[in-house]
């Protein structure tokens, strides 16, 4: 076993262990060691008694509350180190009360305090070193440089302690910030189904009712006719149970846990759908292409193909239109989808919830969304949706 893999246990366990503990084993390590001076005096010339001894332990017992009060136990300790060294029996080799209380006030201490007992320890040791006989120079370095070195490794403790908790603060913003990036990316994923789901809906039902309305009539007269709407009805049912099924299955995943998407028709589907309206409801609908189609963003091609749906949807329910146009615009920055018909259009400015519902899906993939009477009559909606990713590559 390597000594920093038991080193840093042992260093997480003193940090989580109750500071009175840990500052009563320190404040005894410091009587003890100060002891050793009033045990074995340095020579005979050296006097000993037990004020000396009591002015040493005051140097240390007021350890004990360091973390409560490390400016009132800084003071204590202060008064205590030079009246044990002016009373000289013995005198301290080594100011371990001091040096503790230094390290502790830089560590803990606002400044004005810090630079107090900073200053007034380096003062009190030059005046009691010039007052102590037989001092040599070196001794003066030595005692002055253990007061800098145990105030800079207190002022190394606050930094190190300020950089750990700015990188904790950090570390729980980045969590917080995932968890509400997480949430913004359900609650839009949830809006995206809900409008999916709607499209499926609106779509299906209405294409149903166009037929279910039609059977009766041509029931007698054409029962072929009416045999073919009701295949077409049930197909149509087919189709949105088939895709809700999807989306439940994708909402099931989720709620275990999982992350699998919903895999979404594009723009290449726009031929089939044509194609079923036009089956469907007897409207009869045309898909005009222009420029070079080429493979889009999945969320732009998600939107090309529900924006289409919805103004078909809208023509069947809404527009009472006898022929219907689909144009695929391409262009090296977008793509421009226009669905015209030749019908009365919604009633009321500004349409229903599809018109809405185009509007939001353009706005989501940067686009835009115009709806009107169109150049010939009838009703005009006019989506761009920009190719982002083209864009990019270009730039």
């Amino acid at each position: 076993m390597s000594a920093r893999s038991w080193i840093t246990p042992a260093v997480a366990r003193l940090r989580t262990t109750h500071p009175y503990v840990v500052d009563a084993a320190l404040a005894a390590l410091v009587l003890f060691a100060t002891s050793l001076q009033w045990i074995f005096p340095g020579g005979k010339d050296e006097p000993l008694s037990w004020q000396g001894y009591l002015l040493g332990a005051a140097t240390a017992v007021p350890l004990v509350w360091r973390r409560r009060a490390p400016f009132g136990t800084a003071c204590a300790v202060s008064v205590a180190t030079p009246a044990m060294a002016v009373y000289h029996a013995p005198p301290p080799d080594v100011e371990y009360g001091g040096l503790v209380v230094l390290y502790t006030v830089a560590a803990l201490c606002p400044p004005w305090q810090r630079r107090v007992m900073l200053v007034g320890w380096l003062a009190g040791v030059a005046l009691t070193m010039v007052h102590t006989d037989k001092t040599e120079p070196f001794e003066y370095a030595f005692h002055l440089m253990g007061v800098v070195c145990a105030y800079a490794l207190g002022m190394l403790e606050r930094v190190q302690r300020a950089y750990t908790a700015e990188l904790e603060d950090r570390a729980r913003r980045l969590e917080r910030e995932r968890a509400a990036d997480a949430e913004r990316a359900r609650t839009q994923e949830r809006a995206r189904i809900a409008r999916d789901m709607h499209d499926i809906l609106a779509h299906a039902v209405s294409l149903m009712v166009v037929q279910a309305e039609a059977g009766p009539v041509v029931v007698r007269s054409d029962p072929a006719r009416a045999e073919a709407a009701f295949d077409a009805i049930a197909a149509s049912g087919r189709d949105a149970m088939a895709q809700l099924r999807r989306i439940l299955g994708v909402l099931k995943e989720e709620a275990r846990g999982g992350s699998r998407r919903l895999p979404q028709p594009g723009v290449s589907a726009l031929v089939e759908l044509v194609r079923q309206v036009g089956e469907s409801t007897g409207l009869r609908v045309e898909l005009r292409t222009s420029g070079e189609p080429r493979p889009l963003p999945p969320d732009t091609e998600v939107a090309a193909y529900r924006v289409v749906q919805e103004a078909l949807t809208n023509t069947v329910k809404h527009a009472y239109a006898s022929t219907a146009t689909v144009e695929l615009g391409w262009t090296e920055e977008a793509l421009t989808l226009a669905v015209t018909d030749d019908g009365r259009g919604p009633s009321g400015a500004g349409g229903g919830h599809g018109l809405i519902g185009i509007r939001e899906r353009a706005a989501a993939c940067g686009g835009s969304a115009e709806a009107g009477r169109g150049p010939h009559g009838g009703f005009r909606v006019v989506v761009r949706l920009p190719d982002d990713d083209r864009q990019a590559a270009l730039g």
